[in-house]
Formats: C-alpha cells, structure tokens, sequence
C-alpha cells in the first residue's frame, strides 16, 4: 500500500504531464526550437539518457525491461532497438499516445508495449531490467526508498534509477521555488543526498541481495539529476 504523501504526489503528477505540461514536454522531447533554459534541461536529459543505456548490455535481445515513467518514449525506443521486449508506462495518457506517435516503423528484433498506469502495478509482470529515468525526483525520500524496494521486487538483474542531488544550488532552487508557486508550474523536485537515498534503500526490507553499483551526475544549465545502479549479487 502506498503513502498518502506518495499518492497525493502522483496524483499532481499526473495532471500535470497529462493536461498542463503536455506541449511543452512535446516540444522539450523533441527537436523544436526551445528557449535557452529548456536546451541545457534538452542537453542533460540526453546525456543522462545516454548514460543509463552504457549500463545496459549493448545486446538486450531476450530480455524484457520495463521503462517506468516512459514519457515520450525516447528511452525505450534505445531499448528496443538493441533487442529488448520493452513495456513502458507512465501516468500521462497524452504523454504516452505521443511515445507511440513517434515509435519507428522499424524497431528490429525488439519490441515496445506502451501503456497508461501505474509503474508499481504487478500484473506488468517480472524484468530484467528496470529503468526509471527522472520519474522518481518529484517524490520524497521515504517514497522514493519505498517505489525503488517495489521495482527491485520486479527486476531480476538490475534497477537504474536517479534522483535529484541535493546540492547547495539546487537546495536553493527548491526553497525559492515553494515560495512563488506558479499553477503550471511541474510539482517541486525534492533534492536528496545519495548517501541518504542509498542508506533507506539499503535498509528496507525486501533488498537482501540488492547492492548499489556505478552512479553518476549530470549537472547541466537548469538539469541536476544523478543516476544509481542497483544489481542482483
């Protein structure tokens, strides 16, 4: 059962990308023209992107993987064409239709299954891998441990992940940011530090087994983001 802070929050999420947001993340996810704040979002997102695929086995042919928190579809689409059998989800329905507008007629041996719903759902099954890419940072610490523990539960081999680094600039960020709240503003990012993200999850239940490997951070223009590798020992 989820928190009530957890549900509150995906909830905002929800409404956010699915009504409020929708153009704008077309347009951020695709190769429009975007203002100069939006290209160093553009440039971080795809260095991160590129990042968590060099920690996935160049061939994924027979392995299925789960996208959570697909967007546009971008992510899964790499997958795919390296062979994976790829169900990717998000609770943004306009979000999702837009990431099977632009899927390639051509996707090779691989395969992607785009769906509407929860990432935490088990009828989506068990994986080798899962990849959350940037679908975790709007929740709190607690929550975000708690969704990480559930998407191991699910994986066999690997859970990528990032969050958002709890740096002096982006701590401040947040703070000015909750001060002038905006209504078409996305629900704040909560910035944490990795050692504290890698000791919850450490310690939840359900994660003997489950050790942290390679992590990285992006810090480019207005994107902060850093990647964690959880692997099956």
């Amino acid at each position: 059962m989820q928190s009530a802070t957890y549900t509150q929050r995906r909830g905002q999420l929800e409404t956010y990308f699915d009504r409020t947001a929708a153009e704008a993340w077309s347009r951020l996810t695709s190769d429009a023209p975007v203002s100069g704040i939006r290209a160093t979002v553009r440039a971080g997102r795809n260095e991160m992107r590129s990042m968590l695929l060099s920690w996935l086995p160049a061939d994924l042919h027979g392995r299925r993987v789960l996208d959570a928190g697909c967007g546009t579809g971008a992510l899964a689409v790499e997958m795919a064409k390296r062979g994976a059998d790829v169900v990717a989800i998000d609770i943004a329905a306009t979000l999702v239709s837009l990431a099977g507008d632009r899927m390639p007629a051509n996707l090779g041996c691989g395969s992607i299954q785009f769906r509407v719903g929860d990432m935490l759902d088990p009828l989506l099954g068990r994986f080798d891998h899962v990849v959350g890419m940037d679908s975790l940072i709007h929740y709190r610490a607690n929550d975000m441990a708690s969704v990480v523990t559930q998407l191991a539960a699910m994986a066999e081999r690997s859970v990528l992940f990032t969050f958002a680094p709890q740096t002096p600039v982006l701590t401040l960020m947040h703070a000015v940011g909750r001060l002038f709240p905006r209504g078409d503003r996305a629900p704040a990012i909560e910035p944490i530090s990795p050692q504290k993200i890698g000791a919850l999850i450490a310690q939840a239940p359900g994660m003997v087994g489950w050790q942290s490997g390679r992590t990285h951070r992006v810090l480019t223009g207005f994107y902060k983001s850093q990647a964690l590798e959880l692997v099956h020992a």
